[in-house]
């Protein structure tokens, strides 16, 4: 970690003006504010206090005073010319406590936890967007092309945004691995190399802000919204992960003698995961939009079930053994709060090892060609199809109680249950045009 003095030298030494300070909400939005290299120093020491009654699940009024405090861990010049630099903040009470409600320290905690299992955690997004064109400064409903599936050239009009995000995390020494076209008109993908998750989950909050950043550049809005398309696929976030030892230097998922090369943490692991899918799929599926995407036929999972090869479970073991042995969750998306996301990822996944929860067989069947009855024959379970039934699972999970804490818990239900509530009383274009000529 670099200590005050060094960051201090640096800003000096480049010439750096301003100076970003950023966190998250709970829903996953990035919140920042912009202070002159002058007032640094004061801000690493002392913090900066900001009304937390008006970031979402933070506080209420009359417990509004907040102070986020720079991690110097986490400073980074941006390398875009601007003579800026960005550091993300831990928040503390007006009493100088660790704010409970911040979703880093939430994840923090869950790490440290898995940390004295013996346990390190690591994941990998596959992050995707959407590319919007824009008219009169304002995004419309058009994407920015028609291009599919590595698509490459003129057709591919998102190859300049892609190539200046993959340019900037390099420069960041962020080690991207892959950026390419995705199989919808406008859709993209960045994929984050594999790390420790604290360190991906400040990656996703930093690749957020540059990409609505770089596409406005481009005279183009980014959107991380999971389905703004009727009839093509949605927008995802999988999510590889594994377990290492805490000294990073041997896979625990990993048994050359397992069945499937895999260690009965991982089978364990594995097993938690669908165990609490209904539960944890709130904070991994956390708008009503996400739950446009999760719907048969556009290669999102819907079925609570596992694979070695099939796509079309939940949960996929990609090909690769030894340190690159690991599991993606593929019913995550990009809109929610990764903080949080992996948080509840790995309460799931250590209470199956905890409880040694045996995983059921995988099913190596294109699931969505099965019929609702063979499905059942199965044991194959759906995921929640709605905010409203995934709220109905989350609001009485023990697990996701105790993982969040009380106040993120408590907040996050009733903000997204006044969404629900929302949503289901309009009236949408559809009904109008379907049921006024016939009712």
């Amino acid at each position: 970690m670099p200590a005050k003095e060094d960051i201090l030298k640096i800003v000096k030494e480049r010439d750096i003006k301003y100076i970003y300070l950023q966190f998250m909400d709970i829903l996953g939005q990035v919140k920042s504010v912009m202070i002159p290299s002058a007032m640094l120093e004061k801000a690493l020491s002392e913090g900066i206090v900001f009304d937390g009654s008006s970031i979402v699940g933070y506080a209420t009024i009359d417990e509004s005073d907040m102070r986020a405090m720079p991690d110097p861990d986490t400073f980074e010049i941006v390398p875009e010319g601007n003579k800026s630099a960005t550091i993300i903040c831990n928040t503390y009470t007006s009493d100088g406590r660790r704010f409970e409600g911040d979703p880093r320290y939430v994840l923090q905690k869950m790490l440290k936890k898995a940390e004295e299992k013996g346990f390190r955690f690591y994941t990998g997004p596959e992050f995707e967007f959407f590319l919007l064109k824009m008219k009169d400064e304002k995004p419309i409903l058009e994407p920015n092309d028609q291009a599919g599936y590595f698509d490459y050239g003129p057709i591919d009009q998102g190859e300049k945004v892609r190539s200046e995000i993959i340019g900037i995390f390099s420069e960041l020494n962020y080690n991207p691995e892959a950026a390419h076209h995705e199989v919808s008109p406008g859709q993209h993908e960045i994929d984050l190399r594999y790390d420790y998750a604290l360190k991906i989950a400040d990656r996703i909050l930093t690749l957020k802000a540059m990409i609505k950043r770089v596409a406005m550049k481009h005279g183009l809005y980014a959107t991380f919204m999971p389905k703004p398309f009727y009839g093509i696929n949605g927008t995802g976030m999988h999510v590889h992960q594994s377990l290492l030892s805490v000294d990073g230097e041997e896979n625990l998922f990993y048994d050359s003698n397992g069945e499937w090369e895999l260690s009965d943490v991982a089978l364990h692991y594995i097993a938690g995961l669908l165990y609490h899918a209904n539960e944890t799929t709130a904070i991994l599926n956390s708008w009503v939009n996400s739950y446009k995407r999760l719907v048969p036929g556009y290669e999102a999972p819907v079925y609570i079930s596992w694979a070695n090869l099939n796509r079309s479970a939940l949960i996929r073991v990609p090909a690769g053994r030894g340190m690159k042995t690991r599991i993606e969750l593929r019913n995550p998306d990009p809109a929610g709060n990764p903080y949080l996301q992996f948080t509840v990822m790995l309460a799931a996944g250590l209470d199956g090892i905890d409880k040694k929860i045996e995983p059921p067989e995988p099913i190596e069947l294109n699931i969505y060609a099965l019929t609702e009855e063979k499905r059942k024959e199965m044991g194959i379970k759906n995921l929640p199809e709605s905010l409203g039934e995934a709220l109905h699972h989350f609001s009485r999970s023990e697990l996701m109680r105790e993982a969040l804490g009380g106040h993120i818990f408590n907040h996050f239900i009733y903000v997204k249950r006044r969404e629900w509530n929302e949503y289901r009383a309009q009236v949408t274009p559809w009904e109008i045009e379907k049921f006024l000529p016939i009712l």
